[in-house]
């Protein structure tokens, strides 16, 4: 009997022991594991305007940014990831817009003006991970000026009895680079989330710290590029 006992104990603990291993066995080792340094492209939309204009719809001027980026693993929960980006800022300013109605009779008139400037962007963000897929990310973003354009529209659209007239005037002149800082510097915040292993969506804001033009007139205050970015990456 006694001998039965200690076989019974024997087999309890060996199978204790097995499963103690097993369950180490199956243990995710990505929860526990640094990742690996992985790269990626990204593009998306941007909302851009100047510092000195009011937050609104009338003043943001719609653009994009799309590059390549890697993402480097500095522990469980951060990593750091540089990136190379076209980048579109710039705005736009609705300068007068009328709607008059007088009899059957409709006339819309809208004049705007839209600034576009396109940089050579490197972001360098570093990314903390709060969960498993989701992230949030600030830091320095360098820019470097390549070009631009200033155009103007302005716009008459008449309605008579159901059928409309449209009027339409525009301008453009390329911006002269001696006028612009060549050299931006900006802070980064933002967060992501990862929709499969691969695929994920991003949001970040762009606060330039540097002003845009190579010479700030004397009591003025600085023009500097605000933008809101929104994209998706793609890592391999």
């Amino acid at each position: 009997m006694k001998k039965l006992f200690l076989g019974l104990a024997v087999a309890a603990s060996a199978m204790t022991f097995a499963q103690e291993t097993q369950t180490t066995v199956n243990t995710d080792p990505i929860k526990k594991e640094k990742q690996p340094i992985r790269f990626g492209i990204k593009a998306g939309g941007n909302s851009a305007y100047f510092s000195e204009q009011k937050l609104s719809l009338n003043n943001q001027k719609i653009g994009f940014h799309a590059g390549v980026l890697v993402n480097i693993p500095l522990s469980q929960k951060f990593s750091l990831q540089p990136e190379v980006l076209y980048n579109q800022l710039g705005a736009r300013n609705v300068v007068s817009s009328t709607d008059v109605t007088t009899g059957n009779t409709n006339v819309k008139t809208k004049s705007e003006y839209k600034t576009t400037m396109n940089y050579i962007s490197v972001p360098l963000m570093v990314q903390m991970r709060p969960t498993e897929r989701f992230y949030v990310e600030a830091g320095p973003e360098f820019s470097y000026f390549i070009n631009g354009k200033n155009s103007g529209e302005s716009s008459v659209a008449t309605t008579v009895g159901g059928v409309t007239t449209t009027q339409t005037v525009t301008n453009s002149d390329d911006i002269n680079k001696d006028n612009v800082n060549k050299f931006n510097l900006g802070l980064g915040l933002g967060l992501g989330y990862d929709i499969t292993q691969n695929l994920g969506i991003n949001a970040r804001y762009i606060n330039s710290l540097t002003d845009m033009r190579n010479q700030k007139p004397e009591g003025t205050e600085p023009l500097n590029h605000r933008a809101f970015q929104l994209g998706l990456n793609y890592k391999f």
